[in-house]
């Protein structure tokens, strides 16, 4: 029988072997070659199945048990767990059936947006200017085009976020992601293609925001886009007040 000496940084001949080990198992576990409620083979066996000492199999097992897969139980053995969902990503959750789920999201946006849109216009490099002019073009082009804006908005509102050169604004819009815009949220035949009126209102609110961020007015950049988002929030309450999302 093999001996082996566990590294205590994980390194080395050993290490290798636990992790070969363990993801062995994993996959194993993955594939449903172990349901919950099995029990993993026998220590002894598992030692016999890889060529390998008792002490890469304990180290092993106590990887998949840090892990949640698997629970050691005293004299029975060590069972496979039934997986935990992983916690749901922030802002992922929003009810595309409930308008007042879009009008919270709106809600918070204001909070970020308007102070990321006076930094943007008091830090903004030429770069970034000119990415914020570009991106709102190509909203208007879409609009042109008669092509889905949704996409096009988000990513004019990310560049503003991305001009404050505070990283977090722009990280605080990743994590949204394109449910931060309410038309591209809400699953109806009338969000995916909403009126030009609608639009042209929505490029014209855009419009504001860009210029004061171009000409360096921090406050005339908030209050546009405080006036843009919640613009939003009264024609989404709007909706909500008719009892329809059309």
């Amino acid at each position: 029988m093999e001996t082996e000496h566990i590294e205590n940084n994980g390194t080395g001949r050993s290490g290798t072997l636990v992790v070969q080990v363990s993801e062995t198992l994993r996959n194993a576990i993955r594939a449903g070659d172990f349901k919950p409620g099995d029990k993993l083979p026998s220590e002894a066996r598992l030692t016999e199945t890889h060529g390998v000492s008792r002490t890469v199999v304990r180290e092993a097992i106590a990887a998949l048990r840090a892990d949640g897969l698997v629970e050691p139980r005293r004299g029975a053995g060590v069972f496979v767990l039934e997986p935990v969902a992983p916690p749901a990503l922030p802002f992922q959750n929003v009810d595309h059936a409930r308008i007042s789920s879009l009008i919270e999201m709106l809600e918070l946006r204001g909070a970020v947006e308007v102070e990321a849109a006076g930094l943007a216009a008091m830090r903004r490099s030429p770069a970034q200017e000119e990415e914020i002019i570009d991106c709102h073009n190509a909203v208007k082009a879409c609009i042109d085009a008669q092509k889905p804006t949704s996409a096009a908005d988000f990513a004019l509102h990310t560049a503003i976020a991305q001009a404050t050169n505070n990283p977090r604004f722009a990280e605080f819009m990743k994590l949204m992601g394109e449910n931060a815009i309410p038309r591209a949220a809400l699953k109806t035949s009338t969000a995916d293609r909403p009126s030009p009126t609608y639009l042209n209102q929505i490029h014209e609110e855009h419009a504001r925001i860009v210029a004061a961020i171009s000409d360096g007015d921090a406050d005339a950049a908030r209050d546009a886009m405080r006036e843009h988002l919640q613009g939003s929030q009264r024609r989404y309450r709007a909706l909500l007040q008719k009892g329809t999302t059309t």
